[in-house]
């Protein structure tokens, strides 16, 4: 009978936790899979059809990284209750708490216009005129925030990552080699033609869309709003780690078909590569498309709700999602003016539109840095964060991050001053 007793605990113990788990999850996983936003599959397609399976190492490395920077927000903002850019006003003055809101506003603008790039580009092959596109983009996302509850946004967010994940049937299609999967996921190693600049270009690239400023102020004013609190943490960094895992999924599955497909191929982005994909296999060509245009408009949801949570903290304006217009003006009027003025110029004729996708990966990632010292100096704070400071092995983590990340922006100003200085055969 005790053994039976003792079941019947864990059993009621582990149906806690997951009902638990479930009511927390959305802040990490949303996080996570925006992403894997439309310059992310841009950044992962070119990569396959450059490289082939030779850089999947260095994308499984890019997982736990992004959960280690940012599972630092959920416990910032589960114990101080403030969103991200009203945590570093308050802990390090105007000076500190302008300059990074100023980093974040630049990158974010910029990061929106790759994503109505990404959104047009891909109904374009549907025969969408861009003009239509954007304007759909602007009724989605307009119409998603528009209900005064955090939890209505947040369900309709999920859907778009669930439809996220609709690249990974294309990875059984194309019949991948299961050996060389697992050989270039685990064995270290550069392509053929050893580290040319290409080569460190496409590295920073995927970086910088692994980790952006953006996903830092975005999921602290996310778990804010949400409401989370100290004792559900760890179902919040539960969340972190599951969202971690689909965004390399869905990055690994993206190279392993464009190396299978577009190999060698002077592919752009990702919407020249669904076109490229559709004589050979209509269906994969589709879920390309169909999966651009869902990255672009999720990483559009994020992004622009991250400056209006931001502009809202400094400026002391209400800005939640559980309040109506209304309620909070200000909030409102930022992200449709954010949305607005993103759209507006990709249709702007002629302007240079894939190489804007691309380099936005690597600005976020040079500038990168200054947010994250931040983040570690507020995590390090005893008197605001108790019992739920970084540990010794966290700090380590997150310092080896930084550093890695310094070097490396340091490495791709050499290599833009000095082309051919890193060009190692």
């Amino acid at each position: 009978m005790f053994w039976i007793s003792k079941t019947i605990h864990y059993l009621s113990r582990f149906k806690r936790r997951t009902i638990l788990f479930f009511a927390v999850l959305g802040p990490g996983v949303i996080t996570m899979v925006a992403d894997n936003d439309a310059g992310g599959i841009t950044t992962y397609t070119v990569t396959g059809a450059k490289f082939g399976l030779h850089l999947l190492w260095f994308l499984i490395l890019l997982g736990p990284v992004a959960y280690y920077v940012q599972e630092m927000t959920v416990r910032l903002g589960a114990v101080t209750k403030r969103g991200h850019a009203e945590a570093i006003f308050s802990a390090f003055g105007r000076f500190w708490g302008w300059f990074s809101l100023s980093d974040l506003v630049m990158t974010d603008w910029l990061t929106m216009i790759t994503e109505f790039i990404g959104m047009t580009a891909a109904l374009s092959i549907f025969h969408f005129p861009p003009l239509l596109t954007v304007v759909i983009c602007w009724l989605i996302m307009g119409m998603m925030i528009m209900s005064g509850r955090y939890w209505t946004w947040e369900k309709i967010a999920l859907l778009f990552c669930a439809i996220n994940l609709i690249y990974i049937p294309a990875a059984f299609m194309v019949h991948p080699s299961i050996r060389d999967i697992a050989y270039n996921s685990f064995v270290p190693h550069f392509p053929p033609g050893g580290f040319t600049n290409d080569l460190f270009f496409l590295l920073m690239a995927n970086i910088g869309t692994t980790i952006a400023p953006w996903m830092l102020f975005f999921q602290q004013s996310s778990v804010v709003d949400k409401g989370l609190n100290e004792k559900e943490i760890k179902f919040g960094k539960a969340d972190t780690a599951f969202g971690a895992v689909l965004t390399v999924v869905v990055a690994m599955v993206l190279i392993i078909v464009s190396s299978k497909l577009l190999y060698g191929l002077p592919i752009e982005d990702a919407a020249a590569a669904a076109r490229q994909i559709m004589p050979t296999s209509s269906i994969i060509g589709t879920l390309f498309a169909i999966g651009l245009f869902d990255a672009g408009l999720l990483g559009a949801i994020c992004i622009s709700l991250a400056s209006s949570w931001a502009f809202g903290e400094v400026f002391g304006w209400a800005h939640s999602l559980n309040q109506k217009v209304r309620e909070a003006p200000w909030f409102y009027a930022y992200y449709f003016f954010d949305l607005l003025l993103a759209g507006t110029v990709v249709l702007i004729p002629g302007a240079p539109l894939v190489l804007i996708t691309l380099f936005v990966q690597v600005i976020a990632t040079t500038l990168l840095p200054a947010a994250l010292v931040f983040l570690i100096l507020l995590l390090n704070d005893k008197k605001t964060m108790g019992e739920y400071i970084n540990t010794t092995w966290e700090n380590i983590a997150n310092i080896s991050i930084v550093i890695i990340i310094i070097v490396l922006s340091t490495m791709y100003g050499i290599s833009t001053l000095f082309p051919n200085f890193f060009s190692i055969h």
